[in-house]
């Protein structure tokens, strides 16, 4: 269990933030970015939660929280062993395998796509989709960290996921689909 009894440090005054290892890095470092990124998709479905009220999917997007805490120390934890351990959380497998399990059981009763959709609908769809767009953010992040450093792969998975996952939640929550804004290619012009 995490105890914090302070909420400042001070150590981060000098512009560099601790990591799991003990190491510092300077708060723009790419390993920094992507974990705020992460923190930042995760306070989207925190708006998301709210807007869906007591709804089911209120409560699986709860548990994908938790899981957004387990991806950022697991991006907090530098090194090429991501093996889980004792003292190392790390996103595995069956994390990734329960997104895709629920992304498939969503999806069996959306009506097909016929186009791209405007992000919208109902509120509660909207705020949905600016998670989407959020987690999105994040796995470009971690996608340059990986470019720059090692990064588990299964994390990496996670985040592209969680993106397909908030897509067609927020269609299931526009009625199954019923309920989605259509692009119209050069409706405008």
């Amino acid at each position: 269990m995490v105890r914090l009894n302070k909420i400042y440090t001070r150590t981060g005054d000098d512009g560099t933030t601790g990591l799991v290892d003990g190491s510092r890095l300077p708060k723009h470092a790419a390993r920094m970015e992507a974990i705020g990124a992460v923190d930042e998709a995760n306070s989207a479905i925190g708006l998301a939660v709210c807007a869906l009220g007591g709804s089911p999917h209120a409560a699986t997007l709860t548990r994908i929280q938790n899981d957004l805490f387990d991806l950022g120390a697991d991006l907090a934890t530098p090194g090429e062993d991501f093996t889980p351990g004792e003292m190392t959380l790390r996103i595995v497998d069956a994390q990734v395998k329960w997104l895709e399990t629920a992304i498939d059981a969503i999806n069996e009763h959306l009506q097909p796509l016929r186009s791209f959709i405007l992000p919208g609908g109902s509120e509660a769809a909207a705020r949905v989709h600016i998670a989407r767009a959020s987690a999105r953010s994040a796995e470009r992040r971690a996608v340059a960290l990986a470019a720059a450093e090692p990064a588990n792969p299964a994390a990496l998975a996670y985040i592209n996921r969680l993106s397909d996952y908030l897509f067609v939640l927020a269609r299931a929550v526009n009625a199954n689909g019923a309920d989605d804004v259509l692009w119209v290619p050069g409706q405008n012009r």
